[in-house]
């Protein structure tokens, strides 16, 4: 590695890959509650278990993107990171507050509202480590070189920031409490994050293909444009029917259709990247992530979100199984793809060692990838008989699940093929495949020692 506070990513990667584990552990006993509604009942019942299989999903990617920032910010700046042991201080207040959350959540302890159920001490804990990793990152940018790449990335861990701020108020009016809910929700994910994906993703595209920094700089600069342009005013889509205005009727339909764009836009900027710059990067399993990530994303965030933003159609869809179709491939594509990419890419600077297991973790895509996609339109097509039964012909909640149980047995059989991709990406990318380890990791992987 050419700098040493690099290795601080090694923390943040370990503990996401941990919580990546039980994320899809929970998931995937969710996945079975579906199929006998009866199981873990009264020990775990499934609002606990969804709980900490939603939670778990934020804080590793999380992890991961302060990870990212860690192994990427000495390179764009040129120096190291302003302090390093700050740094660790951040990993240790955030993995303790998430583990106290998750310990909460057994006993039944928490605050109920979706996404954001943590404790109130826990979503403080969780702005002072943010606060800790905001002033480590930027002291060290403005200190060094400032990059597109830094720029934009920078901008969106703020706005990461600042949109939670929005967790800590809790109205009692219904209505007023989810607007500014979903100011955390969906301009998380749908805008802000959207910044930190298009950075970390030009990053890689920028050590994979070897293509002119400006050229790479003119993309995001295109793309960020797009997401903050479509995702600020998208947010429209879920104020359809929870008592604001009709005028976000109109509104959230014309902008939420327009957030297909930045996903496409990454699609056509990832291979046109690799088409320029040639595919001769050692690092095979890193660029099938990083164009995986642009693709998957474009069809679980841009294709599925479409499909049922538009007021007219989401009157029916809107709470089905098609809403979950989109959230998995959404999430999987954008965030989790994009985090087991620069994983991928970085793991061999962080071990000192070749890349290794390549087959492995190429097999692990295919089948997380493989596994998801069935997942997605499994419960695309039990989300329109669902909206066909329930919505349009009137019949009871509990009727219509009990006609779904084919669906939800394959979408169990899914999320097992999915977890067993995770494990196998585990151990593709921390054990190596001889004893020996080099000592340095060679040039030839793209960083100069």
């Amino acid at each position: 590695m050419k700098y040493k506070t690099q290795k601080i990513a090694l923390v943040y990667f370990i503990g996401a890959l941990a919580l990546f584990t039980s994320q899809v552990l929970f998931g995937t006993v969710a996945g079975y509650i579906y199929v006998d509604p009866n199981f873990l009942s009264e020990t775990l019942p499934f609002n606990i278990v969804r709980m900490i299989h939603t939670n778990s999903l934020v804080v590793w990617l999380l992890l991961g993107f302060f990870g990212a920032t860690y192994f990427l910010i000495p390179e764009e700046s040129e120096r190291e990171i302003y302090s390093p042991t700050l740094a660790y201080v951040q990993f240790a207040i955030f993995v303790a507050a998430a583990a106290a959350a998750v310990v909460g959540y057994m006993f039944r302890v928490h605050e109920g509202r979706e996404f954001l159920e943590q404790p109130l001490w826990v979503k403080l804990a969780i702005v002072v480590a943010a606060l800790i990793f905001l002033f480590n990152v930027t002291m060290t940018v403005l200190q060094g070189r400032k990059t597109a790449i830094t720029n934009v990335l920078l901008l969106g861990l703020w706005g990461i920031a600042i949109f939670f701020l929005f967790a800590l108020y809790n109205p009692s009016n219904l209505s007023v409490d989810k607007m500014y809910w979903w100011y955390v929700v969906h301009i998380w994910v749908e805008g802000v994050w959207e910044l930190v994906m298009a950075s970390i993703l030009a990053f890689l595209m920028l050590k994979l293909t070897g293509v002119d920094r400006e050229v790479i700089e003119k993309w995001l600069y295109v793309i960020v444009g797009l997401a903050l342009m479509s995702g600020l005013l998208g947010t429209g889509h879920h104020y359809y029917w929870i008592g604001t205005p009709s005028y976000w009727q109109p509104l959230g339909s014309i902008f939420s259709t327009l957030e297909v764009l930045p996903f496409f836009a990454m699609v056509l900027f990832a291979f046109s990247m690799v088409w320029k710059g040639g595919r001769n990067h050692p690092n095979k399993a890193a660029l099938l992530w990083s164009l995986g990530t642009a693709v998957l994303a474009f069809f679980g965030a841009g294709v599925w979100g479409f499909m049922h933003t538009l007021s007219n159609i989401n009157y029916y869809t809107h709470g089905t199984q098609i809403t979950a179709a989109h959230g998995h491939l959404a999430f999987f594509g954008a965030y989790v793809s994009l985090n087991l990419a620069i994983i991928t890419y970085a793991m061999p600077y962080l071990l000192r060692r070749d890349p290794y297991n390549q087959v492995l973790n190429m097999a692990s895509f295919w089948l997380m990838s493989g596994g998801m996609a069935f997942m997605t339109f499994t419960l695309t097509f039990a989300g329109v008989v669902q909206t066909h039964l329930q919505r349009v012909r009137g019949e009871s909640y509990m009727d219509v699940q009990d006609q779904l149980g084919l669906f939800y047995l394959m979408r169990f059989g899914a999320g097992v093929v999915v977890v067993i991709g995770a494990l196998l990406f585990i151990y593709a990318v921390l054990v190596p495949r001889q004893r020996e380890v080099i000592e340095a990791a060679p040039t030839a992987t793209g960083i100069a020692e």
